[in-house]
């Protein structure tokens, strides 16, 4: 049997696995410990899960994942959110559509805090979302205003889709976080421009707050804006030092981590439900997310050893004669197909073997790739009719919400998000440039 064939049948064994149900992990790994059991006896099939193991244990950076997350849950655990949105509400009220631009916002602290869009849409749906309809605000527009803004979670640093793809493409973690930055907040920035364009064409859509809701002493605004501010000023206290050279990566997530952490002790809220239920949700993220890098490691392991990669590559550009950049725009098209029935880590571990190797084949960076597979993974969540997004939203919002207004509420920014996309295609300095400035410093 060539090598081709059993490479065809690994990826179709894989697929048939994941669609009867079972977790990805153990499909993944399953499929590559017998592979390679077959192709090279007990020995090297042994081996293979090994290694693996080995390399993932050996991986340094993999002990910022603990860190961050950790973070996230303690700030959202601690109800540190609630204060910003009570921020926004106060400070942004006063404008047509200003509680849903304020929302955006909210989801961008909540990336920088959390880093999986999971918990963006939990507190968007939650805090946000009911407050947005009891004041009039149109339900479709708004719907789709949390589901793309907590998309943000996965590309805005300290984003744990781009650490589990760092450590598949063997790429900094670093120089991933900062390339998503500038894309991260175009992209917000886009979102907060069609919000502003759609309610100056129809005030209806987001109404000003009453002025009574909106008069309140500028002693409470700056209040509000001080406990608002805090999640900023501990991203900024971690992040900062990174990126002036001062501390490594790991150094800073556990400053992060700390930060959070004395942060809800002085507000009085770090109680012993808080705690417990952050370091147990902690523990299962990161475990989980262990499994899936070491199934991926082991998968890609085999690949390399088939040599699939080169001889995939000679079929697209030699055989089939395919522009380098067509290729590109094939394989995020699939990414798009993928997402209507998998979640951004089981694309990643699925084609990354094939697709991160064939990348760097066809010449071009992998850290500007990994920008790029990150926003097409926030399309493919919310692109009908079986976006992941799409179905988290039905399970958090109002009955007064159906399926067809959450459908009908996201094509707007889908087609925002794929602008975003396009332009970081074409123009791949606006994700290299930080990344490369901070690292020539």
């Amino acid at each position: 049997m060539s090598y081709d064939l059993i490479a065809t049948l690994m990826f179709a064994t894989m697929m048939l696995m994941l669609l009867t149900g079972q977790r990805v992990f153990g499909a993944i790994g399953f499929v590559a410990v017998m592979a390679a059991l077959l192709l090279w006896g007990d020995r090297g099939g042994y081996d293979i899960g090994f290694s693996a193991a080995m390399k993932l244990m050996k991986w340094y950076p993999l002990l910022t994942l603990p860190m961050f997350i950790f973070m996230g849950y303690v700030l959202s655990e601690s109800k540190i959110a609630d204060d910003l949105y009570k921020m926004f509400h106060v400070w942004m009220g006063g404008l047509r559509g200003g509680l849903a631009i304020g929302t955006i916002g909210l989801m961008v602290l909540i990336s920088a805090m959390n880093g999986l869009s999971v918990a963006g849409m939990a507190i968007g749906s939650t805090i946000a979302l009911p407050e947005l309809l009891k004041r009039g605000y149109d339900k479709r527009m708004v719907t789709g205003v949390i589901q793309a803004g907590s998309s943000l979670g996965i590309l805005v640093p300290p984003s744990v889709v781009l650490v589990l793809y760092a450590m598949i493409a063997r790429q900094p973690v670093g120089q991933l976080w900062l390339a998503g930055v500038i894309p991260g907040l175009m992209m917000a920035g886009m979102f907060i421009a069609y919000i502003v364009i759609r309610c100056w064409r129809n005030p209806e859509l987001g109404p000003v707050l009453p002025r009574e809701e909106r008069d309140i002493p500028m002693a409470e605004k700056m209040r509000l804006l001080g406990a608002g501010a805090l999640p900023l000023g501990i991203f900024a206290v971690m992040m900062v030092p990174f990126v002036n050279g001062w501390t490594s990566l790991v150094e800073s997530s556990a400053i992060g981590a700390m930060a959070a952490f004395m942060a809800a002790v002085l507000k009085g809220r770090m109680t012993r439900e808080v705690f417990e239920n952050s370091v147990r949700n902690t523990l299962g993220i990161t475990c989980m997310f262990m499994w899936i890098i070491l199934a991926a490691l082991a998968f890609g392991a085999v690949f390399d050893g088939l040599g699939a990669v080169k001889a995939i590559s000679g079929l697209f550009t030699e055989q089939l004669g395919l522009n380098p950049w067509v290729i590109l725009i094939l394989m995020q098209l699939s990414f798009i197909v993928m997402g209507t029935f998998l979640d951004d880590t089981a694309m990643l571990v699925i084609v990354a073997p094939l697709y991160v190797p064939l990348v760097g084949e066809l010449g071009f960076d992998l850290v500007w790739y990994g920008v790029l597979y990150t926003i097409t993974c926030q399309i493919a969540y919310m692109t009908p009719p079986f976006g992941y997004n799409l179905f988290l939203m039905r399970a958090m919002a109002p009955p007064e919400i159906s399926i067809q207004d959450i459908y009908q509420s996201i094509l707007p920014f889908v087609l925002v998000m794929a602008l975003a996309l396009a332009v970081v295609m074409i123009f791949p300095q606006i994700a290299l440039w930080l990344p490369n400035y901070v690292y020539a410093n």
